[in-house]
């Protein structure tokens, strides 16, 4: 079995989405279970293949027994058996929390939604685990045809922005492979390792369609990951979608785009033709302190709750893409933690949103009224998602920050590292006026005086199956911080084993 474990990551969920999809619709009562079995399926067989990889090294899977270059392989090092470890944690914390929500906003189609989610996450494994660039376009298109059908279930407004999503999400992927085309073209590889070792056997650093095939993948990474000023579809389709949706698409999709984004770059073009032959990380670190300017502030103007968290995901992917492209271990390193500490944050603080909405039915700053008197509970699960994207010690994203603001100090780039501390800032503003309205609740100017009269009182505590999720994340975010000298070190080993140090300082 545990020989097995890799290809099992993905075969559970996925056969799980199957049944669902078959026996779901007749007996919706199963959906649930099943859903919770395929995510925790996944979950085991993730953390043992994280651990086989610690003790052994880098593991290659050949589906059908196929040697690559020819058969698809799955290639699993420290950095993606981290990632995947991540992403079915997320998931299966996510599938916890949808038991009554689906029921209350998808009612009628339990077991088809259900069936997407499972497929959704069976695509996103299979981005962070596959070591083949045409198999991660086929897993990106899995991912990406899912979650605009898990989008367009919402209310009306949804089905407007799964369609602006659908556009640019296309786009995304044609440029991806375009992408991948002329890397084939040069190299006759579709192995991520085999195309590096083709582009150094053959000298092709100096070729115009290398460089033509690294803008159009990058390119297309970056429309699928939101980066700004790719972001236009993010804010409205994670602020209108169902809320178990967005408890999975919001933490997930742009981390694990950052993900391909540092595997493509590292494993597909290698450290030493990304940084030192194309001489673009100044450019795109100003990119980046652009993303994460314009996210906050557009945050800051935002008084729907899920669409202001929508808006920090847009700053925080800024956070990833410039330590990625600082060029420097530390940055890299902290990109990579980060990855990992923001989609437990964004999870925390999605997943408290979606708890508001069902109990209040509105999606306002105003909802929260007092809340820490009604559902301490519920509050105390916010506080740790977002003291941790505030960047309070010992939360994950106060080391995530840290290693991204020494990468910034390391390479000088200090408009990086002003940039980082605002957006810190901006967000300790914006959680502080949440924490402020829940706990002396709204002025009488703001929430009109109706307001008490229609059941707002009555609200009490969340459902355990929603606290489980919200505080269990909650404790993973301190358990992540508090061990982050261990996840350093084998984002550490990863990157001394890709011969980071030809390509960067």
């Amino acid at each position: 079995m545990i020989d097995q474990a890799p290809a099992l990551i993905l075969l559970i969920p996925f056969l799980a989405s199957i049944i669902v999809a078959l026996v779901g619709f007749r007996f919706r009562a199963v959906c649930y279970p099943l859903v919770l079995l395929g995510m925790a399926g996944s979950v085991w067989a993730s953390i043992v293949t994280l651990l086989s990889v610690l003790e052994g090294g880098v593991i290659r899977y050949h589906l059908g027994g196929w040697e690559p270059p020819f058969g698809i392989e799955l290639r699993i090092d420290g950095l993606n058996a981290l990632v995947v470890v991540v992403v079915s944690s997320v998931s299966l914390l996510a599938a916890i929390y949808s038991k009554r929500t689906v029921l209350a906003e998808n009612g009628d189609k339990v077991s088809q939604f259900y069936s997407l989610f499972l497929l959704l996450a069976t695509g996103l494994l299979g981005m962070v685990l596959t070591g083949d660039a045409f198999n991660l376009y086929v897993l990106i298109e899995i991912a990406a045809l899912t979650s605009y059908a898990l989008i367009a279930m919402g209310p009306k407004r949804a089905t407007l922005a799964a369609y602006k999503y659908v556009i640019m999400g296309t786009i995304g992927a044609s440029f991806y492979l375009l992408g991948v085309g002329y890397l084939y073209i040069k190299t006759g590889s579709l192995n991520m390792v085999d195309i590096q070792e083709q582009l150094v056997a053959r000298d092709l650093a100096g070729s115009p369609a290398i460089m033509v095939s690294f803008i159009l993948i990058t390119v297309g990474v970056w429309i699928k990951m939101a980066f700004f000023p790719l972001h236009a579809w993010l804010p409205n389709a994670y602020c209108f979608s169902p809320t178990t949706s967005s408890c999975i698409l919001a933490p997930l999709v742009t981390k694990v785009m950052v993900y391909v984004m540092v595997r493509m770059m590292l494993t597909v073009y290698g450290a030493e033709y990304t940084f030192a032959h194309l001489e673009w990380s100044r450019i795109i670190v100003w990119m980046a302190v652009l993303a994460i300017l314009a996210g906050s502030i557009s945050a800051l103007g935002q008084t729907n709750l899920r669409k202001m968290l929508s808006f920090l995901i847009i700053a925080e992917v800024g956070y990833m893409v410039g330590g990625v492209w600082l060029a420097e271990e530390m940055g890299m390193v902290g990109s990579i933690y980060h990855i990992i500490s923001d989609a437990f944050m964004t999870l925390c603080v999605f997943l408290f949103a979606g708890i508001i909405i069902s109990k209040t039915g509105k999606t306002d700053l105003n909802a929260l009224d007092g809340m820490f008197k009604k559902m301490p509970l519920t509050m105390v699960g916010f506080l740790a998602g977002a003291f941790s994207l505030i960047g309070i010690p010992p939360t994950a994203g106060f080391f995530s920050k840290w290693y991204l603001i020494q990468g910034g100090i390391n390479s000088g780039r200090w408009e990086y590292v002003v940039a980082l501390l605002i957006s810190s800032l901006i967000n300790a503003v914006l959680f502080f006026r949440i924490i402020e309205i829940a706990y002396f609740g709204v002025k009488p100017a703001e929430g009109h005086d109706h307001h008490h009269s229609d059941g707002h009182d009555k609200i009490s505590e969340a459902p355990l199956s929603q606290l489980i999720p919200l505080l269990g994340t909650g404790v993973l975010l301190l358990v992540i911080g508090l061990y982050n000298k261990d996840i350093v070190a084998v984002i550490s080993d990863f990157l001394s084993s890709s011969n980071l140090g030809s390509g960067i300082r």
